[in-house]
């Protein structure tokens, strides 16, 4: 080989090793974005404007929180996904165990197939709120389509408790603005939170559940979990980190509270 086709391919060798580095960066981007979604929203789906939760709550005060009160040692649990005869009621018992109150936020679909599991809820003194009626995704919806997940969920849930939440928690957290602004204006809050457990993530280990709490809590915070899986997923890492987190909270001297306490707003219409 002479010096010149050395240099040659010398050279090739730099170009490739320089493009794939630009690849990997790209791709890690697209990785991080994806997984950052979940809480921060501020994107655009299509035409739809997502707009951030700092700015939804400063534009809605009273009907759209991420956390309550910073100057007083409350906190609140809260479940998504619920019913699921997998682990709610196993989230259930550790919590009359413990005395603690949390709030759950119930998809319809779900409450149609286990109205007794709702019924428990209801009935050992927690608060159930609105998670759409088949977990959609409500930037993707029209307004239409928002107000008939909430109003058909609502129908399902007083049907077996006897009354109608207020509270709304947006699958994913997402909510498009008019969304929010026909909810303020029919009386319903949008609760989302400061903590996530980060439980939907892998099935995580209880460890790792608390290192996630651990990362941002602070007094008043609402504290993300799910007392319901998707197929083939597990919560058995939420589940053996409750009593722990519990513990832990009281220790460190939080008072566990409903969110309604929390933020000094009714759970009910």
């Amino acid at each position: 080989m002479s010096m010149m086709q050395k240099i040659k391919l010398v050279k090739w060798f730099k170009l490739t090793a320089a493009l794939l580095f630009c690849c990997l960066l790209f791709s890690f981007g697209t990785i991080t974005d994806a997984h950052a979604l979940h809480n921060t929203p501020v994107s655009t789906q299509g035409k739809k404007k997502i707009r951030s939760w700092r700015d939804m709550e400063s534009e809605f005060p009273g009907h759209y929180y991420l956390h309550g009160p910073r100057n007083e040692m409350k906190v609140a649990l809260s479940f998504d996904d619920a019913p699921d005869p997998r682990f709610t009621p196993q989230i259930l018992d550790i919590l009359a165990e413990c005395g603690v109150k949390a709030t759950f936020f119930v998809v319809g679909h779900r409450a149609e197939k286990n109205p007794e599991l709702v019924e428990r809820i209801k009935q050992e003194g927690h608060e159930i709120g609105n998670h759409s009626y088949n977990h959609s995704q409500f930037s993707k919806l029209t307004l239409d389509q928002y107000r008939n997940q909430i109003l058909k969920t609502n129908q399902i849930i007083e049907k077996i408790v006897g009354y109608s939440p207020r509270f709304i928690r947006p699958p994913y957290g997402e909510l498009l603005p008019e969304q929010l602004s026909w909810s303020s204006k029919e009386n319903f809050v949008i609760v989302n939170w400061d903590v996530d457990s980060e439980d939907w993530k892998n099935d995580p280990t209880s460890e790792q559940i608390m290192s996630n709490i651990k990362k941002t809590l602070r007094p008043g915070s609402i504290i993300l979990q799910h007392a319901g899986g998707g197929t083939g997923q597990s919560l058995m890492g939420t589940i053996e980190a409750l009593p722990e987190l519990i513990h832990t909270l009281k220790q460190d001297g939080y008072q566990i509270v409903l969110i309604s306490e929390l933020i000094n707003q009714s759970a009910t219409r």
